[in-house]
């Protein structure tokens, strides 16, 4: 991650830890002399990242909670500010390869999705089985993006009231069974792909979570340090640009108005004018990285004074 330019002494905030790989490469990065905080939902992957990331010691804290919630987990480290900051907005492969946690549907499992089962909340079951045909469409078009969200919404209301949708396995039957045979013909993932992405979105709040984070971060990171961010979805990357841009923009007046009144500062550089995606090798190495764009950007020390508009 040497767009975050890792070095000694930093403090780095990994807001979503997964199995540690992020938090290891930084700390090795900066020869083990920085210290780490990692926020993770998912307390099976607390675990195995406290296992990888052992050898570090103390200069690991681990933390279970929702990323938006960083600056609580800052303030109980006694952190102020931050020099370097990661979040990964994709699954885990713990995640995705456990049928138990009912995020995928290669293997049947039970239709669950909650990132942190512990904290309680809406599973995908739950949902499927008692939102109206309404809210389930818009979840699936929205989220989704799938242009047969309407045949797949109706096909979900009618197959519960046959029986209640309880399997990851019978759900991806239903949907499927919505496309058209063409469309099944033809596609080059499961039909179901899209309205496990809407639904695993849905339950655990992921655009909502990432909007908080965004608009929070820029206040804890200390002059010069940098904010990255991996999405996998264009609602995502289109927050995180949106989210940046505005930061790095000085004077938001209305262009007619010939004297800026907002008093907007920029915080923030961008760093990346167009998202890194990864490269051949990266894809062969790890075919989920196909759809990661990465984003960065670096707090400004003294902010520039308003009045004038920004690039």
């Amino acid at each position: 991650m040497a767009i975050l330019a890792p070095k000694p002494g930093m403090r780095i905030l990994d807001a979503t830890v997964g199995l540690g790989g992020h938090i290891g490469g930084l700390l090795d990065a900066a020869k083990g002399d920085a210290w780490a905080l990692g926020l993770d939902r998912d307390r099976e992957a607390l675990a195995e990242a406290a296992r990888r990331l052992e050898r570090f010691g103390d200069r690991v804290r681990l933390v279970r909670t929702r990323f938006s919630r960083f600056p609580e987990a800052l303030g109980e480290a006694g952190w102020e500010t931050v020099d370097a900051v990661i979040l990964d907005a994709g699954m885990s492969s713990l995640q995705l390869d456990d049928p138990r946690r009912g995020f995928g549907f290669i293997a049947d499992g039970p239709l669950d999705m909650r990132m942190g089962i512990e904290d309680g909340g809406e599973s995908a079951e739950s949902l499927v089985n008692r939102a109206s045909f309404a809210r389930l469409r818009e979840i699936i078009r929205e989220f989704g993006e799938d242009p047969q969200a309407g045949r797949i919404a109706r096909a979900i209301v009618a197959a519960r009231e046959e029986a209640a949708i309880t399997t990851t396995g019978r759900l991806a039957q239903v949907v499927a069974a919505a496309y058209p045979a063409k469309w099944r013909a033809t596609a080059r993932q499961h039909p179901a792909t899209r309205t496990f992405q809407a639904l695993r979105m849905a339950v655990n709040e992921e655009l909502r979570e990432l909007e908080e984070f965004l608009r929070a971060i820029p206040d804890y990171l200390a002059p010069g340090g940098r904010v990255a961010v991996i999405s996998f979805h264009s609602l995502e990357d289109r927050l995180v640009k949106r989210a940046f841009r505005f930061e790095a923009t000085g004077c938001i007046c209305p262009r007619e108005q010939v004297v800026c009144v907002c008093g907007h500062k920029p915080r923030l550089r961008i760093l990346t004018k167009k998202p890194l995606v990864p490269g051949e090798a990266e894809i062969a190495a790890n075919s989920r990285a196909r759809s990661a764009k990465l984003r960065a950007a670096e707090r400004l020390g003294e902010p520039a004074e308003p009045g004038e508009r920004g690039a």
